[in-house]
């Protein structure tokens, strides 16, 4: 919940203003559609399930379709904004990421704007520790994950790449996007919310809101947020 907070906070600070046409690829079932929409964006989805892409175009406002984030359908310089919020996780190797950022490129207008999501290197260890579930036998998967970047699924999740700061900025730049900024996305409070549980979200989010808007681009903090996103243009 504070994931979707902070995220829908980020894009509402940093997007071209509605209208405008938004490519959301990787979308899933549209939960950042629904509300794209809502406030007047034009919005297209594309996902590689079709389950997702039939949940997603029965939202107001949404059209959507199937597709693959590394060869997209949209003609050249038709969209405003090119949203890749699941992607860059999902794609393991180096050179499908960079497939997949040369396609948003290719797709956005001139001035047009691309945001990235990427997991943190550090959440398998932030929450593995702050859980009680870090154990000898998982440390060195925990080490081999912030060394690498590769996740093995060794929290309950599919086998993903995770990010640094760094690491997401230099990918995206590499693809020829320029003006590269790099958010944490949930900041360093949110183990604690994750331990207290859902029924103690309402009295401790606020805090925890500050506390990620303060930390958001500090160097020495960014990677301790679960999530990064990025935005250039």
């Amino acid at each position: 919940m504070l994931e979707f907070r902070r995220t829908q906070e980020l894009l509402r600070r940093v997007l071209t203003p509605p209208p405008a046409r938004v490519l959301d690829v990787g979308g899933g079932t549209g939960v950042h559609a629904r509300w794209l929409a809502a406030d007047g964006y034009d919005v297209h989805l594309v996902d590689p399930v079709p389950a997702h892409v039939e949940a997603a175009a029965a939202l107001p406002g949404v059209t959507a379709e199937v597709g693959d984030a590394r060869r997209l359908r949209a003609p050249a310089g038709s969209a405003d904004v090119v949203l890749l919020l699941g992607p860059l996780y999902h794609l393991t190797e180096a050179a499908d990421r960079a497939r997949a950022l040369a396609e948003a490129r290719r797709v956005l207008r001139p001035g047009g704007v691309v945001v990235a999501a990427a997991i943190s290197r550090h959440l398998s260890l932030l929450e593995a520790g702050t859980t009680g579930r870090l154990t000898e036998e998982m440390a060195s998967a925990v080490q081999h994950l912030i060394a690498t970047g590769d996740y093995d699924g060794h929290l309950g999740f599919l086998p993903t790449h995770f990010h640094t700061a760094a690491g997401l900025r230099a990918e995206l730049e590499s693809a020829g996007l320029t003006d590269v900024e790099v958010y944490g996305v949930e900041g360093p409070a949110w183990p604690a919310l994750d331990a207290a549980g859902e029924g103690e979200f309402d009295r401790l989010v606020e805090a925890a809101l500050r506390c990620a808007r303060i930390a958001e681009q500090d160097p020495s903090m960014i990677n301790s947020s679960a999530h990064l996103l990025a935005v250039a243009h």
